[in-house]
């Protein structure tokens, strides 16, 4: 398996090319975006203040804008961007997926608080979320499914219901895999939802004798139609195209100034104490599943937006994820084994019909072996 030359990736992240230098497509748009002036991200704000405008609600009758929110630093950073310094009036809408940590959750309630809007949550049943949990990690070795839809469902179904045309999402998808360029502007699409954030699979799907999950446990996880969707005209738009996108800047400047929570224990699978509060398990189980497919892990996607961004080295990279990607997550996992009522032996098992044959081989032993980046950086 070969890795990145710059950053810590591997070759079969997903949407992710190495180029002939062995550098890979994320590492080359973040390279285009560093070599604009500051009259580039001038004329972006520029272009974000025009666009705002169109949406203002000037007989303030229905709010400006919907913002999707977990209550993260990416949340805070957002509404403090759209309530403060632009003055709208946004509508915080919530998928509530009941994984919080308890500092996640604390920092979900303090946002109606702090900024001053108002705040719609919203929740499926318990019994239908332990179910979506258990099927879909068998299904597809991704138990946090229910959570990408309803993200990315739950703030258009109350878009189209409310009449608010304008969605105000944060990062955009070049900053994973380099798949956009700075020009782009990606706008939030229904087939990236499907395809990318939902697997492939939509709500029907989810339908299950077995689990004994019926249409109408799934109302939430219904995209709104073409018609539905053209007759408010919702739209959903990136921040992170008009200005520049720093977590590690953000996330201290929401906790000094907005009561911003950080981890109040460090992960068990990567360094970062601000990141995916809202869900305990997208650090833990969720992210060691993807260890278990594709050789890497959440590690390995801090680390490589770190080292583009100068916080730490490649050396230093390398040793973050030398030290975590690996790690299989105790707290978390006892949580979610006892919350789908399911052994250890038995998840092991259905994670390894999962492992991608591209990386993962057996030794002599029957051990699982791969080809590790310190390996790959020691032969360079």
């Amino acid at each position: 398996m070969k890795y990145c030359q710059r950053c810590v990736y591997p070759e079969v992240a997903v949407n992710l090319i190495l180029d002939d230098e062995g550098v890979c497509s994320a590492c080359r748009v973040f390279e285009e975006f560093e070599t604009l002036t500051g009259d580039f991200w001038a004329e972006r704000n520029k272009r974000f203040d025009e666009l705002i405008e169109q949406y203002r609600n000037k007989d303030q009758s229905n709010y400006d804008c919907i913002i999707p929110v977990s209550g993260g630093k990416d949340s805070y950073f957002i509404t403090y961007m759209i309530k403060v310094i632009y003055k709208l009036n946004p509508l915080l809408v919530t998928y509530h997926g009941n994984n919080y940590l308890p500092e996640g959750q604390e920092n979900l309630n303090t946002m109606r608080k702090s900024f001053g809007v108002d705040h719609l949550v919203f929740g499926p049943s318990i019994q239908t979320l332990v179910k979506l949990n258990r099927l879909c990690f068998k299904r597809m070795g991704d138990m946090n499914w229910h959570a990408h839809c309803g993200i990315e469902t739950y703030p258009i179904q109350a878009a189209v219901k409310l009449k608010i045309p304008l969605i105000v999402w944060g990062e955009t998808a070049w900053d994973v895999s380099g798949m956009h360029s700075p020009d782009d502007y990606v706008e939030f699409s229904a087939k990236s939802r499907l395809e990318h954030s939902m697997r492939g699979f939509d709500w029907y799907d989810m339908i299950d004798a077995e689990e004994g999950i019926e249409a109408r446990d799934l109302l939430w996880a219904r995209y709104p139609s073409d018609d539905e969707i053209e007759s408010v005209g919702v739209r959903g738009i990136y921040i992170g195209n008009f200005f520049k996108w720093d977590p590690n800047w953000h996330a201290p400047k929401m906790r000094d100034e907005y009561g911003f929570q950080m981890a109040r224990q460090p992960f068990e699978r990567t360094y970062r104490m601000f990141s995916n509060l809202d869900d305990m398990h997208e650090n833990g189980i969720h992210d060691y599943l993807k260890y278990i497919k594709f050789g890497y892990g959440r590690a390995s996607d801090h680390a490589s937006k770190d080292i583009r961004t100068g916080y730490m080295t490649r050396e230093q990279g390398i040793e973050m994820v030398r030290r975590y990607d690996h790690v299989k997550p105790r707290r978390d996992l006892e949580r979610w084994l006892q919350y789908v009522g399911m052994t250890e032996e038995e998840f092991d098992r259905i994670a390894d019909t999962f492992r991608d044959p591209r990386v993962w081989r057996k030794d002599e032993t029957g051990k699982w072996v791969k080809d590790n980046i310190w390996e790959d950086a020691s032969e360079g």
